[in-house]
């Protein structure tokens, strides 16, 4: 189990507070979370569209000349009802080599008093709901695997507007989706949840603190406002999800053209986790190039690629020096690649749509966690990461001991915090697949 959750807010007071303070909390609502060695999370900011059915390849191609660079797709669920002819790995190949972003959605058991009369239900039996969750999890983590997304992506249950007065449908319906959340993490992936604002998000997040329920790391919410903001959400305080973990469909059901091209679309804005995938790249060293089992030549040799081989990057992320960069490509089975010797756009710096290397687990400080300068509390408070906010972790090194570890995360804004009020696997050391700072 997940080390305990102090009562009183971490780095928020005195060293000597902390460490008096005995931790009394169990896993959830921030359940760890177990990305494989190949993982990344990625995330997108800016504007999303969604259809019932994904657009050929064309359309894509087309609505380039569009503000939108993300687009949602169903990707699995009994409920989904348009055809997915499209729907392929090769597509989410090309789409992404694009430099779109895709948000997946499962469509599966709706509550069992809302929805459509038609819809196959979850359970009121919690035991069986339960059951129902972790077969959803399964289910689209094996259909976006099928496409290409890869561990570290996230996935987003689509829970359509159900009766906000019948306790028995809330407890089923947030029972199936703690039981999401907790396999996804399980097994490396990123638990997103799609919701009516007023008919079904209240809900979840009134039991934001709950130790009842495992808590998604990010809310989707269906608003039809038109104000296309992520903070000032009815009944849902800015403090809940606010690290890069929402998304608002504030326009249904309408259309519109770019590049010729005419699509019915529902209009999002996202600052949010989305799919991970991998992005081919050749290897340009006239010799064989080491894979090392972390982002500099000081680690071991894990594999070797010839001159030309095809290497699969999921990310990139700062380490030792070779030639002119100090850019490494983490490669979809977990080793690492110098970028100066792979065939990415720049041979100095970062290449789009590459994302940087990250990590995030929830924040578990009950009153938020103080962020530093540096690793111990001695350094600088500069920010402040909200309970249940996403900690996006790139590295890991050691600095003053809080509580039971001496483990600090670096964060992707610079930042540090502790890592004992961060929900990685590690109670008292290191969490794979995070490199050492």
């Amino acid at each position: 189990m997940r080390r305990l959750l102090a009562v009183l807010a971490s780095c928020v007071l005195g060293p000597a507070a902390v460490l008096a303070a005995a931790p009394t909390a169990s896993a959830e609502p921030a359940t760890p979370v177990g990305y494989p060695s190949g993982a990344t999370a990625t995330r997108h900011s800016g504007l999303a569209f969604d259809t019932c059915t994904a657009p050929p390849l064309s359309s894509i191609r087309a609505w380039s000349a569009s503000p939108y660079r993300a687009v949602g797709v169903y990707v699995s669920g009994v409920n989904r009802t348009c055809a997915q002819p499209e729907l392929t790995a090769s597509w989410v190949a090309s789409v992404s080599g694009l430099r779109w972003r895709l948000l997946p959605v499962h469509k599966g058991l709706q509550p069992p008093c809302g929805a459509r009369p038609t819809d196959v239900k979850i359970s009121r039996t919690l035991s069986t709901a339960r059951s129902q969750g972790t077969a959803a999890a399964t289910e689209a983590v094996k259909a976006a695997r099928a496409l290409g997304m890869l561990p570290g992506s996230a996935l987003y249950n689509d829970i359509e507007h159900y009766s906000q007065t019948d306790t028995g449908c809330r407890n089923a319906v947030l029972t199936y989706l703690s039981a999401w959340t907790k396999e996804l993490h399980r097994v490396g992936w990123v638990s997103g949840v799609y919701m009516n604002l007023n008919l079904g998000a209240k809900q979840l997040s009134d039991a934001y603190t709950s130790t009842a329920y495992a808590r998604p790391d990010a809310l989707w919410i269906a608003r039809y406002d038109g104000v296309d903001s992520l903070k000032g959400w009815a009944n849902i305080a800015d403090s809940k999800w606010a690290r890069h973990q929402r998304v608002k469909q504030f326009r249904g059901d309408h259309d519109e053209t770019y590049g010729g091209v005419r699509l019915n679309i529902d209009t999002n804005r996202l600052d949010a986790p989305v799919a991970t995938v991998a992005y081919s790249y050749k290897v340009t060293s006239t010799t064989p190039l080491n894979a090392r089992t972390g982002p500099g030549t000081g680690y071991p040799v894990a594999a070797t690629y010839a001159p030309g081989a095809a290497v699969r990057v999921v990310c990139q992320t700062p380490g030792g020096k070779v030639g002119t960069t100090s850019v490494w490509n983490k490669l979809s089975n977990g080793q690492y690649v110098t970028d100066y010797y792979t065939s990415t756009p720049s041979s100095t710096g970062y290449s789009a749509p590459l994302p940087r290397c990250a990590y995030p687990y929830q924040a578990t400080a009950a009153g938020g966690l103080t962020e530093r300068s540096g690793p111990g509390n001695g350094y600088t408070a500069v920010g402040t990461l909200p309970n249940g906010g996403l900690a996006w972790v790139t590295c890991q090194r050691a600095g003053s001991t809080v509580g039971t570890t001496a483990v600090w995360n670096r964060l992707d804004n610079g930042h540090y915090v502790t890592d004992q009020y961060v929900a990685t696997p590690g109670a008292t050391s290191y969490s794979r697949p995070i490199p050492r700072c």
